[in-house]
């Protein structure tokens, strides 16, 4: 069966949210983030190393906190871009490894659902990740005035997981390092070698967790769940 590793992208400062403590260490529904999103992926089919890439002072903290998962762990140092952070969760993949997936750990409520159809995409088509359509009018802008509204019929938001094939993901890394690219996340990679991505439906709880507000808005939901 295809084998499956996990890159958690947990490298971020969190300059947005602010404070002494990373955000993937704030505590949601009584542990820490990194910890909730981790879990989250624990018991999907076929997982055979899930790599949090992280910068190397905490990798200490990380294994702490996720070794009682009973996850399959490896560490990576997080670079100065997010794509770099990438690149280095790539560098630590199994070697028969089949398809990647990579995660925000700020995105802590990602369904078992979107999870296991984004594989299952990727499984079938090569690449895919998980996105909701646009739901508020979209304006292009220009010198502080409104230049055009855009048709937002097929406008839609990327999320993470993202899954790909192995071979895949890393040539679209590979020539990206070497034209000097940077993507706004690793599907746009893969998009810029002419490969096609499909779409998982995804929805707002899935919701990246950038500033206090948004963690406060997890509790919330968290709560409603319990």
């Amino acid at each position: 069966m295809t084998s499956v590793n996990v890159i958690i992208v947990a490298g971020g400062r969190g300059r947005r949210f602010g404070g002494a403590v990373p955000k993937q260490f704030r505590m949601l529904g009584g542990e820490p983030l990194l910890a909730v999103t981790a879990r989250r992926f624990a018991g999907i089919a076929h997982l055979t190393r899930l790599i949090v890439v992280a910068e190397e002072s905490e990798f200490g903290k990380c294994s702490e906190l996720l070794t009682p998962l009973g996850l399959p762990l490896a560490m990576a140092p997080a670079g100065r871009e997010r794509q770099h952070s990438v690149a280095s969760g790539l560098g630590v993949i199994e070697s028969n490894c089949a398809l990647v997936v990579v995660h925000d750990a700020a995105r802590p409520l990602v369904s078992r659902e979107q999870i296991e159809g984004c594989i299952a995409a990727a499984r079938d088509t090569g690449a895919a990740i998980v996105a909701v359509p646009v739901a508020d009018t979209v304006k292009r802008v220009a010198g502080g005035r409104v230049s055009e509204t855009v048709p937002r019929g097929d406008l839609w938001l990327a999320q993470t997981p993202q899954a790909f094939r192995t071979d895949l993901l890393l040539r679209a890394h590979r020539e990206a390092a070497r034209q000097g690219i940077v993507g706004t996340d690793d599907a746009a990679l893969v998009e810029r070698l002419g490969f096609p991505v499909a779409i998982v439906p995804g929805d707002a709880s899935n919701r990246k967790i950038t500033t206090p507000e948004d963690l406060a808005w997890a509790e919330a939901l968290l709560a409603t769940r319990a």
